[in-house]
C-alpha cells in the first residue's frame, strides 16, 4: 500500500505551495498549510508545507482550531530529518506540534544526568526511539533460553528506569518506540527456535518491551508492528542512509514515520476522532437496495464481492464494540434502508449498533452537521466513508473538519485503508471505553422517550438516575487522564494532564478530585464527569480553584450539573473550604459552557493575580447558598 494512502492526491501540489507562499498573511498561510497537508505528499513537498506552517504559526501564536503540543525526542538514530513530517503530519491531526531533539544518541544522559534545554522545554511528551543497533544484546548463538531471558530482562530494567525518571522530572507522557530488526535472519524460517538468533532476541525483546509499558503507563509507537504491515523493514529502513548518516527511517519513509507519530501525540492531546459514518449502497453492501431490493444486494458468503462487504461489516462491529460510535448517512428511503439492518440475515451490523441513521435525499454535508449535533460530538470527531468519489469531494470542501478516507474502488481494502489512517488512534481501552458506541445508541432511546414526555420534570423523574461520586483512585486514573485529555465542549478549563499529574492530584490532602458515573432505566452511562478542585497561591487559604471541570455532553439537560456541584461542595466543606471559585477558559470548542457557573449560582469575580487573560472567574459561599435542586439519587463516597 501506498505512504498514506488514505489521504486523496493533489492535482498539482507543487504549484498549490508556490501559490501557498505569495499569500498575504500568515494566517492564510497557515490555513493552506493545514489544508494542503491533509494529501499525499513525499519528503520535499512535507518539507516545503512545514516551512510554510512555520511563517503562519510564528505569527499566529496558538492558532485557532490546532492543539499546541510539546514533543521531546531522545533517539539512538538520526531523527532531526523526520521533524518536518511529524510536524506537518500533527497539522493534520488538528496538533500544533513542537519538537524538540535531544543532541544524537544521548537519550541517557538527557534522562539520568542534566539537560538544560530539555528541561526548558517542558515537554509533555517524551518520545524514546531507540533501535536495535543501540546497545544490543550480543550473545553466543548457542546461548539458552535462561542466559536469553536475563539478558532481556535487565534491558527492560533499564528502560523502566528511563521511564520512570522521564515521568518524575519532566511530568510527560512516555512513548516507546519498540525496535526493528536491523539485520537479515542468519536461520531462515529456523530463526524463531533459535533463542540467540539475533531477529529471535529482538522480537522477545519488543514482547518484553510491550508487557512492561502496559504496567508502566508507557504508549508504544510500535515500529515493529508498523513496518511488518508495511512490507517489512525495508519499508522505512534504507541501508544506505543508515551508514550514511544513521537514519533509521530512510527519507523516503518520513511522511508514514511523521504520521505514526503524530497520531499518537493526537490522541494525547484529546483530538482522536470518535465517530465512523457509513454509507449504504456501494459501501455496506454491493448494490443499490431500492433498485435491487433485499435479495438483490450483494453480501454475505458465496462471492467474493459479497465476502468483501462483509468483512467491512464485520470490521466497523469490531470499531463499535471497542467503543468507537457508529452512524449512518445515506441518500436513501428511510424505510428501505433500514430493511436490510432488520431482515438481510447476513447482515453482521445490526440496527442496534448505530447510534444515528440518517437516509433521505438531502445532501450528505447537512446530514453530516445533523449527525454532529444529534449526537452532541463535533464535526471533527466524524470519519466519513463512502464509495462515491464526487461525494467524498463535496464533504471535504463543505466540511473540512470531517475526515474522509479516499477509498479504493474494491471494498475488500476498506478495513485496511480505515485502520491505516489511524483515525481512532487509543492511548488507553477500559470498559467504559468498550461500552461508548452502546451509550450513545441508549441516548437516542432517551431523546425519543424526552420526545413523548408531556413535562420536562415527569421525563427527568421517569429517567429513575443514579450518580455515583467518589475520590479518583488508582483503577480509575488512566479512563480520567483519558477523559481530561479528550474532552473539549464541556470543560471549563481544558486543562490537559499526563498521569503522573492526576496522580498527584488523586494522593494530595487537601484537593478534591472526584469522579462521576451515572445510571439511569435506560442503562449505565458510565464514566461521565470529573472534577478537580485544589489551593491555589493566587487565592485565600479557605478557598479552592475549580481547576477542572469537564462531563461528557450525552447528559446534558439532565441536571447533573447540579448533582455534581452538591457533591463537590458537601467535599470542599469537609476540607475546610470557605468557597469554590471557578475558572472559566474560553477555546474555540467550549463555548456551551460560558454561563455554567452562572446558571449555577456563582457570582462573578475579579480574576486573580497572574490568570490567563480572557479567563473569567465565580465565586460560590458554601455557607450561603443553598442546595441545588435535582431528580438524580446521589450515592457519594
Amino acid at each position: 500500500m501506498d505512504q498514506l494512502a488514505w489521504l486523496p492526491t493533489h492535482p498539482d501540489l507543487g504549484a498549490a505551495l508556490s501559490a501557498a507562499r505569495r499569500l498575504p498573511d500568515a494566517a492564510a498561510k497557515l490555513n493552506e498549510a493545514i489544508r494542503l497537508a491533509g494529501f499525499r505528499r513525499d519528503f520535499t513537498a512535507t518539507g516545503r508545507i512545514d516551512r510554510l506552517a512555520a511563517e503562519g504559526l510564528a505569527a499566529e501564536g496558538r492558532p485557532g482550531g490546532l492543539t499546541p503540543l510539546r514533543l521531546a525526542i531522545l533517539a539512538s538514530h538520526t531523527v532531526d530529518h523526520l521533524v518536518p513530517a511529524i510536524r506537518v503530519s500533527g497539522l493534520g491531526r488538528r496538533v500544533a506540534l513542537a519538537v524538540h531533539v535531544a543532541p544524537y544518541g544521548m537519550y541517557r544522559q538527557a534522562l539520568l544526568g542534566e539537560d538544560p534545554a530539555l528541561a526548558a522545554f517542558r515537554p509533555q511528551l517524551i518520545l524514546l526511539a531507540l533501535d536495535a543497533r543501540d546497545a544490543p544484546i550480543d550473545l553466543p548463538l548457542d546461548s539458552g533460553e535462561q542466559a536469553v531471558a536475563e539478558a532481556v530482562g535487565a534491558r527492560v530494567e533499564e528502560l523502566r528506569g528511563l521511564w520512570r525518571r522521564a515521568k518524575a522530572r519532566h511530568g510527560a507522557q512516555v512513548v516507546q518506540q519498540t525496535l526493528v530488526a536491523a539485520d537479515p535472519p542468519l536461520f531462515g524460517s529456523f530463526e524463531a527456535l533459535v533463542p540467540a538468533a539475533p531477529a529471535a532476541v529482538i522480537e522477545r525483546l519488543n514482547t518484553a518491551i510491550r508487557a512492561a509499558a502496559r504496567e508502566e503507563g508507557v504508549l508504544l509507537l510500535d515500529l515493529a508492528w508498523q513496518a511488518a504491515h508495511f512490507g517489512g523493514a525495508g519499508a522505512l529502513a534504507d541501508p544506505v542512509r543508515w551508514h550514511q548518516a544513521k537514519q533509521l527511517v530512510s527519507p523516503a519513509a518520513a511522511p508514514l514515520y511523521g504520521d505514526l507519530v503524530a497520531r499518537i501525540a493526537g490522541a494525547v492531546a484529546g483530538q482522536a476522532r470518535k465517530c465512523l459514518v457509513l454509507d449504504l449502497d456501494n459501501t455496506l453492501w454491493g448494490g443499490v437496495i431500492g433498485d435491487d431490493g433485499l435479495d438483490g444486494i450483494k453480501l454475505g458468503q458465496g462471492n467474493a464481492t459479497g465476502e468483501a462487504f462483509l468483512a467491512f461489516q464485520r470490521y466497523a462491529a469490531a470499531l463499535g464494540r471497542r467503543g468507537v460510535i457508529l452512524a449512518v448517512c445515506s441518500k436513501n428511503n428511510p424505510e428501505v434502508a433500514e430493511e436490510a439492518f432488520a431482515k438481510h440475515p447476513e447482515m453482521a451490523l445490526r440496527r442496534g449498533d448505530i447510534a444515528c441513521f440518517v437516509a433521505n435525499w438531502k445532501d450528505k454535508a447537512g446530514n453530516l452537521r445533523h449527525i454532529a449535533k444529534t449526537l452532541n460530538i463535533g464535526l471533527d470527531s466524524l470519519v466519513f466513508v463512502d464509495d462515491n468519489p464526487a461525494e467524498r469531494e463535496i464533504v471535504r470542501r463543505e466540511l473540512p473538519e470531517v475526515a474522509v478516507p479516499e477509498v479504493p474502488e474494491d471494498v475488500a481494502f476498506y478495513p485496511e485503508i480505515v485502520a491505516t489512517a489511524g483515525y481512532f488512534e487509543a492511548v488507553s481501552f477500559t470498559a467504559d471505553d468498550a461500552a461508548r458506541g452502546r451509550s450513545y445508541v441508549l441516548n437516542a432511546e432517551r431523546a425519543a422517550a424526552l420526545e413523548q414526555a408531556t413535562d420536562l420534570q415527569g421525563y427527568l423523574r421517569s429517567l429513575a438516575m443514579t450518580m455515583q461520586a467518589k475520590p479518583v483512585g488508582p483503577a480509575e486514573l488512566p479512563r480520567v487522564t483519558q477523559l481530561i485529555n479528550k474532552t473539549n465542549q464541556f470543560n471549563l478549563t481544558t486543562r490537559r494532564y499526563t498521569e503522573a499529574d492526576t496522580e498527584r492530584f488523586s494522593t494530595d490532602a487537601g484537593t478534591v478530585m472526584l469522579s462521576f458515573r451515572l445510571r439511569d432505566r435506560f442503562g449505565d452511562n458510565g464514566l461521565i464527569s470529573v472534577v478537580i478542585a485544589r489551593p491555589d497561591p493566587a487565592l485565600a487559604p479557605n478557598e479552592l480553584l475549580i481547576d477542572t471541570w469537564l462531563m461528557s455532553c450525552r447528559v446534558l439537560g439532565r441536571q447533573v450539573e447540579e448533582a455534581t456541584l452538591g457533591v463537590v461542595a458537601g467535599h470542599a466543606a469537609r476540607k475546610g473550604a470557605a468557597a469554590l471559585v471557578g475558572e472559566y477558559r474560553p477555546t474555540a470548542k467550549n463555548g456551551m459552557v460560558a454561563e455554567h457557573y452562572a446558571r449555577l449560582g456563582f457570582r462573578p469575580m475579579p480574576a486573580p493575580e497572574g490568570a490567563e487573560p480572557g479567563a473569567s472567574f465565580w465565586r460560590y459561599e458554601l455557607s450561603a447558598v443553598k442546595a441545588p435542586e435535582h431528580f438524580i439519587e446521589v450515592d457519594a463516597a
